[in-house]
């Protein structure tokens, strides 16, 4: 009966939180290369604040920005997260999902949490596979429909250097061969190197991209926690950009502090190292700002003591001011809980202006921790000189419908052969193709 009480009002509770004072700030003040950062919210229960998810109602699509046109180009799947496309223009989509984590949902904060997830749209299990997609006859399209990779263990991120496919599972980072034109890899994997899993793997997405010459991986490691509440010990090699040698496994800690950094991307004016960061949570709607950053090697980050270089989390113990002052501030603030996920450069892109410019495609999959939503598109920033410059365009809205049901939420992004923009859509199991209009 205690446990069923307990529930009872912390369920309350959460209620009452859901109906809390919404943000105190415009969206674009908390946007760019500097945002308004507000003292924090010391709510008694965080906003919990979330979209239904209800999927496409038969004939419905996201709204394209003007001069843009949206299709289905793959439908059917099974909560398809990341993309990849192979230099033959095949598709590869990541259809996956959290592994199992007894961990995770322990205590009644777990229990709310996972009760939460499950109406956001991630309740489902992992199909734990990579599907191939190809479009031979160029209509944006996909006709040819495939299993490439299946028995993963939650896939996410995919690389291929040469003739050596690597996916990024949620506890290693796994080598397969791979025939140029191949629609299915049947031969076992090699394991180039573990990385952070375990019974509660809080952030298990683990994303890859290869170096520009092939000889290293760099794969992302969110935290284990929201800001280390399960003490430090749990975040060993975590909230973090890790460099690897695929050859031996070699690996050390290319950039910390990065509380759960998810698209890779290398800046195509500069070569430098790009990714998009989900910050913490639970600081009121209009903190922690998620960002797009550049990755220094050996650069700190601020997670779990600071944000935004020096603004110090109070709710970590024992706080580290060594670390705060050596905190790099991120380049630039992409609004507080949009839940940044996708990240492509906007190189080679058959897109109109203003999205052809420079610039960087981002996947935000969208708010549970903030009123009203934020989120829930896809955003372009414009770039100039290798850094963003102006405020984000939206690219791919209409996500969320008037009673704050999620027909979508968008996650992984990616140029096709063409030049189109792929999106990744794990609620409403489709790969959206944005092309411009009239083509």
């Amino acid at each position: 009966m205690h446990v069923r009480l307990t529930i009872l009002l912390l369920s309350l509770g959460m209620a009452l939180a859901a109906c809390a004072e919404t943000t105190r700030l415009a969206e674009p003040v908390g946007v760019g290369p500097s945002p308004t950062l507000p003292a924090p919210d010391k709510q008694l229960l965080p906003t919990v604040h979330v979209a239904t998810a209800v999927g496409w109602p038969a004939g419905s699509q996201p709204q394209p920005a003007a001069g843009l046109a949206v299709k289905a180009f793959a439908t059917g799947l099974d909560h398809p997260r990341w993309l990849y496309v192979l230099p033959n223009g095949d598709v590869l989509v990541a259809e996956t999902n959290a592994p199992e984590r007894p961990e995770g949902g322990k205590g009644v904060k777990g229990w709310f949490m996972k009760k939460t997830m499950k109406k956001a749209g991630a309740g489902v299990p992992s199909a734990n596979r990579i599907t191939l997609l190809r479009d031979a006859d160029g209509d944006g399209v996909a006709e040819t429909r495939s299993v490439f990779l299946q028995g993963l263990n939650s896939p996410f991120g995919m690389a291929l250097v040469g003739n050596d496919f690597y996916v990024a599972n949620a506890d290693a980072v796994m080598r397969f061969a791979y025939t140029p034109g191949d629609t299915r890899i049947v031969a076992p994997g090699t394991k180039v190197v573990d990385l952070p899993g375990g019974p509660r793997n809080h952030h298990w997405t683990k994303n890859i991209i290869a170096s520009r010459d092939g000889t290293r991986l760099y794969a992302t490691v969110g935290s284990n926690s929201n800001v280390a509440e399960h003490g430090m010990e749990e975040e060993a090699g975590r909230a973090a950009i890790w460099e690897i040698d695929p050859r031996t496994g070699k690996h050390r800690l290319f950039a910390t502090g990065l509380r759960n950094p998810n698209g890779l991307a290398w800046e195509p004016r500069t070569g430098a190292l790009w990714t998009v960061v989900n910050e913490r949570d639970e600081l009121g709607n209009d903190l922690v700002p998620d960002y797009l950053t550049s990755v220094v090697d050996g650069g700190f980050y601020g997670w779990p003591y600071s944000y935004y270089g020096p603004h110090v989390d109070e709710r970590v113990k024992p706080q580290r001011p060594d670390l705060v002052a050596k905190a790099i501030k991120p380049d630039y603030a992409l609004g507080s809980h949009v839940a940044a996920l996708g990240l492509a450069f906007a190189e080679g892109t058959a897109l109109p202006a203003p999205f052809n410019a420079g610039g960087a495609f981002i996947g935000e999959h969208g708010s549970w921790n903030r009123k009203p939503f934020s989120g829930y598109k896809v955003v372009f920033v414009p770039f100039a000189n290798g850094k963003p410059s102006g405020q984000p365009v939206d690219l791919l809205a209409g996500f969320v419908n008037a009673d704050n049901q999620a027909h979508g939420r968008p996650v992984g992004v990616a140029l096709d052969k063409r030049g189109m923009l792929l999106v990744a859509d794990d609620v409403g199991n489709t790969i959206w193709r944005v092309s411009p209009a009239g083509r």
